[in-house]
């Protein structure tokens, strides 16, 4: 396991489209049929990473929280699954529902999805305001695992909070650290 960082993709960036399999209901979505209202939070995750296995419950709080006031959340997975078969859409639908995902977890097969999005690890989350221009990337919270720190989702929360409140999305924004995505 390496520590990867996020890229930290420049800020006001357009969220780029995707046409991508939800595993969980086995149809194909797009990013136009999954925006929310008040923003999207697109998070690159995987199934086996330490790092996601560790905020997993938080995410599932925070887009339960979340989802009512308009924001939609949309899990995708880029992982080479030759090399990295526990990360199979199979496996990724039952991951889902074992974890409770209230949002779509997606399958990037051909990897383009997180090259698009410079995504770089595992977790690495997006937010984007409602006309989908990036007003946050990284870190979920300061916990990791083993650092003691609780997870809270508080830098996640407090950017959504902010688009709520019609403020500016807090600065400065913390890459998010995980497994490096498993590039073919």
């Amino acid at each position: 396991m390496s520590l990867t960082p996020s890229t930290m993709l420049p800020l006001g960036t357009k969220a780029p489209d995707f046409n991508l399999l939800d595993t969980v209901s086995g149809n194909r979505m797009s990013l136009d049929q999954l925006k929310g209202p008040k923003g999207t939070v697109v998070m690159f995750i995987c199934n086996h990473c330490p790092f996601v296995v560790h905020v997993n419950e938080e995410l599932v709080r925070v887009a339960n929280d979340y989802r009512v006031t308009g924001f939609h959340f949309i899990a995708i997975s880029s992982n080479d699954v030759v090399h990295y078969p526990q990360d199979g859409p199979e496996l990724m639908k039952q991951h889902a529902d074992n974890e409770d995902y209230p949002f779509p977890y997606l399958y990037d097969e051909t990897q383009e999805v997180a090259k698009a999005y410079a995504a770089a690890c595992t977790p690495d989350l997006y937010l984007f305001d409602a006309s989908l221009n990036l007003v946050y990337r990284g870190q979920l919270d300061d916990s990791r695992p083993g650092n003691g720190i609780p997870l809270t989702g508080r830098s996640l929360r407090e950017s959504m909070d902010a688009i709520l409140g019609n403020k500016k999305v807090p600065e400065p924004q913390k890459p998010s650290i995980g497994c490096n995505i498993k590039w073919k």
